[in-house]
């Protein structure tokens, strides 16, 4: 109780306990990004044999989690111990490379630490202690993970859409970043919103423009945020999902018939919003209807 209170009234120490959490936490986060969709891929491979009455395979009957088995080298297989798994100063310290193979370790791994924390002491600065502040944080770690997942997959698990809508939900039961009756509007419009857009699409084109995940996490941000910053987060989105898929084209040569996943500059556009949501609407009202 005391901790609390002297993080309450002495913002320095705050951010720096935030910062250290989000270091830590970021450590985790890398272990999920990695692993949450081969567990799923695992699992609904499981449910495809029982659905087909299929006899599995002996490769699948280990355990395999966010927790076991232990992390390690994917060259040589060396187990990571616990002064190899520190954050950051680990990944400096071997100057990027395993100790046992000397294969170079993936920068990855400490931007996604690193990020963690810095985002989180922006919620920090922004809300300052309190419980908007520990859903804040919450809010954009799961969406850090989400956003990495649906990159190196174009998948949004449920596992994290569905969890977060609710959390945003419950937070708002108390009126913490909106009303509950704007949350609630906010995650149905955010979900039929995308639907539309992707039914639309597909009845002009013929293909599918998204996947059924950025439905589920624009509901979620709905959810956290309410109805009114639905907007700004599509545009923002689109604006930015635009210029990286156009440059993506010109610079790299990236195959435009390739999809390019949504679901990190909707993430994107709701972290912003989270933190400058208002200021932002002033400023586009303003223009729009001086």
């Amino acid at each position: 109780m005391e901790l609390l209170l002297y993080l309450k009234y002495n913002e320095t120490a705050l951010f720096i306990v935030i910062a250290l959490l989000g270091l830590i936490f970021g450590s985790f986060l890398n272990v999920v990004i990695y692993r949450l969709p081969i567990m799923l891929d695992r699992e609904w491979r499981k449910q495809c044999k029982e659905l087909l009455d299929i006899e599995g395979d002996n490769s699948q009957k280990s355990s395999f989690n966010l927790v076991y088995p232990r992390s390690r080298c994917p060259h040589c297989s060396h187990l990571i111990t616990a002064w190899e798994n520190i954050p950051i100063l680990s990944y400096l310290w071997q100057k990027g490379r395993c100790t046992a193979c000397q294969q170079p370790i993936s920068i990855r791994y400490p931007i996604v630490e690193l990020l963690s924390a810095l985002m989180a002491v922006v919620v920090a600065w922004h809300f300052g202690f309190g419980w908007a502040l520990v859903g804040g944080i919450i809010f954009t770690w799961i969406l850090l993970a989400a956003s990495f997942i649906d990159f190196d997959t174009h998948l949004l698990p449920d596992d994290m859409t569905f969890p977060l809508l609710w959390l945003g939900l419950c937070f708002n039961l108390f009126g913490v970043y909106t009303s509950l009756g704007d949350a609630v509007i906010g995650a149905m419009a955010g979900y039929l919103i995308l639907w539309s857009v992707f039914w639309l699409f597909k009845l002009i084109t013929g293909k599918e423009g998204m996947g059924y995940g950025d439905f589920k996490l624009l509901a979620a941000l709905g959810a956290w945020l309410g109805w009114q910053m639905l907007p700004m987060i599509i545009l923002l989105s689109a604006i930015v999902g635009a210029v990286v898929g156009i440059g993506l084209i010109l610079l790299r040569g990236h195959d435009k018939n390739i999809p390019i996943p949504f679901g990190p500059y909707l993430a994107g556009a709701g972290w912003i919003n989270l933190i400058a949501g208002d200021f932002l609407q002033k400023i586009y009202y303003g223009w729009v209807m001086p």
